[in-house]
């Protein structure tokens, strides 16, 4: 039996309590026959409810029941009945970075006053391959594709976020920490090289996965993503918070004022051109050696 019959057939007490509206009693189908209806028409309501009361058949086509092939309706896009046999299609209305929709979804009182307030089905939809503005982290070793309740609104209330990485050979997602969420951090292509460290004390956790092996990263945690060969690799990190946060400790930590950074690391130098192998110093041995590896290995300069 096609899973959408199944469906039909749990929606039955929907129409035994119809039947009275149409004249005449629901057939769910075991019999083979439909009384006819010689009652009026049902009213607007029932019609909405009875809408989506349809069986697909094997070949993708849509059969109304008999009760109710005189008056078929569909939902368009934007919730109201049609005529037609399909839904309208949607407005290509972008939604992202979007302040005051933003602003109305968080302060909507209940999930579907937020589902309602999203102006079509295709702004629930997010593509990667072509992201809106303000979404995407772009380096030399490749990018960083973000989805969080400001690129993705349809995200407030959820709870979830995402971002999906592409590395090019010996890319380096540098180390980061997310100051509001845990990561699931999944491997769809290629191989990446993980470490991470949760705080002060704690071990450096280092793993290697394939395609399709997970590790995660905890709330907080230092960690980095670095692809140690000359193929493509893909990563798809989730997270628990629709806004995880960011924080990048190089580019950050330098940012600080001089006097600190000179009191922090016991140098007395400024971060100028000249003091770029100083600077390299100070990066863990394994890393850099990883990464000088790589870029021989594939002859990258």
């Amino acid at each position: 039996m096609h899973i959408s019959t199944i469906f039909v057939a749990s929606l039955a007490p929907l129409f035994a309590l119809a039947a009275p509206q149409f004249g005449g009693p629901f057939d769910s189908g075991s019999s083979g026959e439909t009384q006819s209806s010689t009652a009026s028409a049902p009213t607007p309501a029932l019609i909405s409810a009875t809408t989506a009361i349809v069986t697909v058949t094997g070949t993708g086509s849509v059969a109304p029941s008999s009760t109710s092939a005189t008056y078929t309706t569909v939902l368009s896009s934007s919730g109201a009945a049609t005529a037609s046999g399909s839904p309208a299609p949607p407005a290509d209305v972008s939604i992202a970075n979007n302040m005051e929709l933003i602003g109305e979804l968080l302060l909507a009182a209940k999930a579907p006053d937020r589902i309602n307030l999203v102006p079509n089905d295709a702004s629930f939809k997010f593509d990667f391959d072509n992201p809106p503005d303000k979404t995407m982290t772009t380096g030399k070793g490749g990018h960083t594709v973000r989805a969080d309740r400001q690129s993705f609104p349809p995200l407030i209330g959820t709870g979830v976020s995402m971002t999906i990485g592409f590395l090019g050979p010996c890319g380096f997602n540098t180390p980061h920490t997310h100051p509001r969420s845990s990561e699931i951090n999944v491997v769809v292509q290629g191989t990446l090289e993980t470490e991470f460290i949760l705080e002060n004390g704690a071990r450096i956790i280092h793993n290697t996965l394939g395609t399709h092996q997970m590790t995660v990263f905890p709330q907080g945690a230092l960690h980095t993503e670095f692809n140690p060969n000359c193929d493509d690799a893909m990563f798809v990190a989730g997270f628990a918070s629709e806004d995880p946060g960011v924080q990048s400790i190089a580019q950050t930590y330098f940012g600080l004022d001089p006097d600190v950074i000179e009191a922090a690391t016991g140098n007395d130098f400024t971060f100028e051109g000249e003091d770029v192998d100083k600077f390299r110093n100070l990066i863990p041995a394994n890393v850099a050696l990883g990464v000088e590896s790589c870029l021989k290995k594939c002859q990258i300069k």
